[in-house]
């Protein structure tokens, strides 16, 4: 077990007469091995939380510490857990052979290591994919489920662009790859306003350029173990609190995708993220991590200034739940 200080964030002001939370603890770090393969988990733990441990799932291209920068927000309400599963960041190299099944019962394994029984769950873009399935195979380890730029089919473009963006990365012409990656996250400029898109599409670029061999290994992996795969199982999925959204302009996972993965979720809420597109989590940091926190707490989500009105694709009710 190693333990890393982060910087102190600022609690966030109290509303009405909730009191200020907790400062977070200094993040600790925990070397796990599931069926062989070495991952490594993150944990920014709360003395004094609100609502249950976080669990951030991210894309295929974020790591345990691509939501340093929501921490400020999330921190001081509860623990928040991130983790690079087998095949992804710092951890041992995957093969396609293992499916979705495998990266959600890793999920599993994790919690049972850590000691933490139940978790609000988000799963951002492949997050999402993994953390349906961990959500369906092990329904008694989720309170709450908040998904983002997701859907419940491989979109069309992605899967034109594997071929393509494989072959690209393997005979090692990254800065195409990383063009063509941009291009596939990321809306184009005519499709409407979206904030800090060229300063997310320059950060997207650097990223994507600047991918070591193993990166690049893994990355190469993780699309065919998709394309293979797929990246949904039509399984019961837990009766809990469930919210979807994603940019409003998100031309990957689009809007009506999302809407298709909420109508498959008893009861869950959709909503769309003004002024974003697949990148809504980057692009609008505080008001995501606003939402997040507000479903996670209890707080309402309606009228909210930075999303379009809620909709509630299935109308049956999920199972109540603390």
């Amino acid at each position: 077990m190693r333990t890393a200080v982060i910087a102190a964030q600022a609690p966030p002001r109290a509303e009405e007469s909730r009191p200020v939370p907790s400062a977070p603890e200094p993040a600790e770090e925990r070397d796990l091995v599931f069926s062989g393969f070495r991952y490594t988990c993150r944990i920014v733990r709360q003395s004094a939380p609100q609502t249950a441990p976080l669990l951030l799932l991210g894309g295929s291209s974020q790591n345990r510490y691509s939501w340093q920068s929501h921490e400020k927000w999330l921190a001081p309400l509860c623990t928040l857990i991130t983790v690079d599963l087998p095949g992804y960041g710092s951890s041992d190299f995957l093969t396609a052979a293992y499916d979705i099944d495998f990266l959600g019962d890793a999920v599993q394994h994790m919690l049972t290591e850590i000691g933490v029984p139940e978790v609000n769950l988000f799963g951002g873009c492949f997050g999402e994919v993994v953390g349906l399935r961990f959500a369906q195979r092990h329904p008694e380890s989720v309170r709450r489920i908040v998904f983002a730029a997701a859907a419940n089919r491989l979109p069309a473009l992605y899967r034109e662009a594997v071929p393509r963006l494989s072959q690209t990365l393997e005979r090692g012409d990254i800065e195409a790859a990383a063009d063509g990656l941009v291009r596939l996250f990321m809306s184009n400029p005519e499709a409407g306003k979206v904030r800090r898109h060229a300063a997310v599409a320059r950060l997207l670029q650097r990223q994507f350029v600047n991918q070591t061999q193993d990166d690049i290994r893994k990355a190469v992996e993780h699309n065919t173990r998709l394309v293979t795969h797929g990246c949904y199982e039509p399984l019961p999925v837990p009766r809990v609190p469930t919210l979807v959204f994603t940019g409003e302009y998100d031309t990957l996972c689009t809007p009506e995708m999302g809407r298709e993965l909420a109508a498959a979720m008893p009861g869950a809420l959709f909503t769309t993220v003004k002024e974003a597109d697949h990148l809504v989590t980057v692009e609008r940091r505080e008001e995501s991590a606003d939402l997040i926190a507000r479903f996670c707490t209890d707080r309402s989500v309606d009228d909210l200034p930075y999303c379009t009105p809620l909709e509630t694709p299935c109308a049956t009710s999920p199972a109540g739940r603390n």
